[in-house]
């Protein structure tokens, strides 16, 4: 028996699911939300982006406080493990689940908790941890499951010594050496977290460099600084079996390599969340890797059912994903949007120093033959970086040579991740407004490090002539 209707459910309450909510709440539909776990926010709260980055953040702290030479008397006085840094973002999380449980409160969403399955494309049944079930029928769905770490059958993760990037966060205790599989973003930023705190780590990457997608100068950077923080990289490794015993970790790799450390930390590729969804039996079959096909709208095959956020693929961002939902809310709402989501993401990656770019590498503008120049802000020479002591990093910006239009934004160093939006603003304007020559004609506050703009763009154009 069905006991409730609503106008759209969404299931999943990370970024993708709360955009969605909301939008479609402001809009005056009912509305229920359904979370599987005991609390709303979603792997991105719980286990991914807030845990890790948060974690990042002390990680930095504890770094400037060893750095900076007032407190060169006190550092013997201070022992951190790994779960002290933890319980850091315990804090944060707990923050992070009121706020956003208040915001389904204000705004009259339903929140259910319990597991939802279809059993036709029109009614869902929501299973509570409790053992009671009921049933609910939606005008529209929302999927908005996320996604988790890809397993290998062939890997046993019940083992204490085999995590992954969940379930590294229950460690308790600081690790002596680590193998990381799978050098794509969360291998970088757990390798440069964990060497940061001393730890010998094997980074085992499956390509012939880091994070081929970003500009060859920023992953050259990133792999010099990791070196220097103790981390040893692998390059074009791929893994043939894992032993585990209670002593160690042993990662057989195909060329013949072995590497032995106390933990291995498997980071190779995430699956979508979309098991015992009952989304065959309605005929929405994910692919191998659990995610569902979309169109330009995120609309299934069915077309009142739609998909955001890592469900359906890349970028598999947190940022992306909620404008994803936001998008699909105004859809529903009004069977069309006024407006498109930008196809370029700013790409943030929290490695210690951390990067983030939007746009175009050098790599691809000169397979492209487009004449660009390149205009670099070194950190070391801006006043703020020399202040904070955050002096490793440079800003990079490419541009056409004859319309001096914005073609790419690269940064590596503290702050990279805030930094970028500056060059965002300007790279996405139309026409001639977007044009290199705005930083030189505009004035930045002293000392910040938006200042490196100026810094790049008259480095850039002093390149022209």
């Amino acid at each position: 028996m069905v006991t409730k209707e609503y106008d759209t459910i969404v299931i999943g309450t990370g970024p993708g699911g709360e955009g969605a909510a909301m939008k479609l709440a402001k809009t005056g539909q009912r509305v229920a939300v359904i979370e599987a776990h005991d609390a709303v926010g979603g792997g991105c709260t719980h286990w991914g982006t807030i845990p890790s980055k948060a974690l990042r953040h002390s990680i930095q702290m504890l770094a400037d406080y060893r750095r900076n030479p007032l407190f060169q008397h006190t550092q013997h006085q201070v022992e951190v493990e790994f779960p002290d840094l933890l319980r850091a973002a315990d804090d944060v999380i707990s923050t992070q689940v009121r706020t956003r449980f208040r915001h389904y409160r204000r705004n009259r969403v339903d929140v259910i908790f319990g597991r939802a399955r279809f059993l036709t494309p029109e009614i869902i049944e929501v299973k509570a941890t409790a053992g009671t079930s009921e049933q609910l029928r939606g005008g529209h769905f929302v999927i908005a499951t996320g996604s988790r770490p890809y397993h290998p059958p062939d890997l046993d993760f019940s083992h204490p010594r085999i995590r992954d990037s969940d379930s590294v966060l229950s460690l308790e205790h600081t690790p002596k050496s680590v193998t990381i599989y799978g050098a794509g973003v969360i291998g970088c930023e757990y390798a440069s977290i964990l060497g940061s705190l001393d730890v010998k780590v094997n980074l085992v990457n499956n390509r012939d460099r880091l994070l081929s997608y970003l500009d060859d100068e920023i992953t050259d950077a990133l792999s010099y600084h990791l070196r220097q923080q103790g981390v040893v990289i692998r390059n074009d490794e791929t893994y043939e079996r894992v032993e585990a015993d209670d002593e160690g970790v042993v990662l057989h790799c195909c060329s013949g390599k072995k590497f032995r450390t106390e933990i291995l930390l498997w980071a190779n590729g995430r699956t979508g969340n979309t098991l015992d969804m009952g989304l065959e039996e309605i005929g929405l079959v994910p692919n191998g890797r659990g995610q569902l096909e979309v169109n330009a709208s995120y609309q299934t095959a069915h077309p009142h059912i739609y998909a955001v956020g890592d469900v359906v693929g890349a970028p598999s961002l947190a940022s992306a994903s909620y404008d994803q939902g936001r998008f699909v809310g105004a859809h529903i709402a009004d069977g069309s949007c006024d407006w498109s989501l930008i196809e370029e993401f700013p790409t943030g990656i929290y490695t210690v120093p951390e990067i983030s770019s939007i746009g175009r590498t050098e790599r691809e503008l000169t397979a492209a033959q487009i004449p660009y120049e390149v205009a670099q802000a070194d950190f070391k020479t801006i006043a703020r970086a020399q202040i904070t002591g955050h002096t490793v990093g440079m800003l990079k910006l490419l541009f056409h040579r004859e319309t001096l239009e914005i073609l790419g934004i690269h940064c590596f160093g503290e702050q990279a991740a805030e930094i970028v939006h500056i060059g965002q603003a300007i790279m996405s304007q139309p026409g001639e407004c977007n044009n290199i020559r705005y930083f030189t004609e505009t004035t930045f506050n002293y000392p910040t490090m938006a200042e490196a703009y100026r810094v790049a763009a008259l480095n850039g154009l002093n390149r022209l002539f």
